[in-house]
């Protein structure tokens, strides 16, 4: 059979005429296929998802009741374009309320995003031209940087690690790069590491910022998710911040609704005004029904501290069972993720090459499934977000965890 002319005409930013040949798969396909594997080899097992980065329970009762009452008005059944007014209103008090940044101008410093994944891709379009520089951290989330390609620009990564903190060295830069980078991305707490920043670090950031030109992009999809005392602060927080850059909120973590795609952009009015300018051309909007239950979310805080508190809970768990099996981890300040370096090996002889060598280990052995991150030395991602019904059952899990792998005996 000949082969379609279509697979002539696909554009070199997602492998051109070889794309769908390529025999290399994707991480988290690896992973879906290791875990039907594992299932179907031990039938009758549990499997133990530590890998999923989403929450595992569902929106709050009294928001679904909005959305609902909402959803059933005839007013809100139209295109939201750039959104709903009073989403906008409630974003800012909410970054008053929460984060201690006052002064939010909902009518021009605000704009609401279909879940902070399209913010992230979309933002590019404002500012990346051909050999421009967008700068991420790694490991990291990967979206801006995929766009920035696609764009003709270039991502220039700095490694996070524990020796620095989990914190990038923006002064590794080399000159060219600061002339030609247009944006610095930033996510803390960050996933996959859980770190937390520091004030100081976010005022390094606005001068490196305000000496180079250039715009950061503070990925804050985790803030509000803080333990132990810890109160959320923003990026915007900083002095002179909203001079040079923009924050994304998210309600997919702090308010358990993933599916629910709502988030929002807020700080500098020209990023702010850019990003609306290409969000205009690429979609119409949320439905107003989501947003206007986004606006019961924001003005509830009570619900996030209360989900914090349940991961809280289960990271201490966790880091206590990994930590008796010669793991070392930490308790992070925030967000879901807990970033351990794999083992050397096990007792009986097994190299481990990888962190997705290790991931898959876990998987196929053991059936519990892990996040594998390799570009920054050897780590795996768990997550608190599996499911349980209460804390006698988030008990069990975490103890058939560390039951599974006791049975192991790992050199580290």
């Amino acid at each position: 059979m000949n082969e379609s002319y279509i697979q002539q005409l696909f554009a070199d930013r997602i492998g051109g005429n070889q794309f769908g040949k390529d025999t290399v798969l994707y991480k988290f396909e690896k992973i879906k296929r290791a875990k039907r594997a594992a299932l179907a080899a031990h039938p009758g097992m549990q499997l133990i998802d530590l890998g999923v980065g989403e929450p595992d329970w569902m929106a709050a009762p009294e928001v679904v009741d909005v959305l609902c009452t909402e959803a059933r008005k005839p007013e809100n059944r139209g295109y939201t374009d750039n959104g709903v007014q009073a989403f906008k209103d409630a974003a800012a008090r909410y970054m008053d309320r929460v984060f201690g940044v006052p002064g939010i101008d909902p009518a021009g410093e605000v704009v609401h995003g279909i879940g902070s994944k399209p913010v992230l891709a979309l933002l590019p379009l404002a500012f990346i031209n051909p050999g421009d520089i967008t700068i991420m951290t790694v490991p990291g989330y990967p979206v801006m940087g995929s766009t920035t390609r696609g764009l003709g620009g270039e991502v220039v990564n700095l490694p996070i690690t524990p020796e620095n903190d989990f914190l990038p060295n923006l002064d590794a830069l080399t000159p060219d790069q600061r002339k030609r980078a247009k944006l610095l991305y930033i996510n803390y707490p960050n996933n996959p590491t859980g770190a937390t920043a520091t004030p100081a670090f976010f005022e390094r950031v606005v001068r490196f910022a305000k000496e180079n030109d250039v715009i950061v992009v503070s990925d804050a999809a985790y803030a509000a998710l803080t333990f132990d005392g810890r109160k959320p602060f923003s990026f915007l927080s900083a002095p002179g911040a909203k001079d040079v850059g923009v924050e994304i909120h998210s309600l997919s973590k702090a308010y358990n609704m993933t599916g629910w795609r709502l988030a929002f952009v807020c700080g500098n009015e020209l990023v702010v005004k850019g990003f609306a300018a290409v969000k205009d051309n690429n979609d119409s909007g949320q439905f107003a029904a989501i947003q206007k239950a986004g606006v019961y979310c924001l003005e509830h805080p009570g619900i996030t501290e209360k989900t914090a508190a349940k991961y809280s809970r289960r990271h201490d768990m966790l880091v206590a069972a990994l930590s008796g099996l010669g793991f070392a981890v930490k308790k992070p300040g925030a967000s879901f993720y807990l970033y351990a370096r794999i083992p050397a090996g096990t007792k009986d002889g097994r190299k481990f090459a990888s962190a997705e060598d290790f991931s898959q280990f876990l998987i196929t052995e053991k059936l519990i499934s892990s996040v594998p991150w390799d570009d920054a030395g050897p780590y795996v991602r768990f997550s608190v977000t599996f499911e349980a019904a209460d804390e006698a059952g988030e008990r069990r899990i975490v103890d058939e965890v560390a039951r599974r792998l006791s049975e192991v005996g790992f050199v580290f």
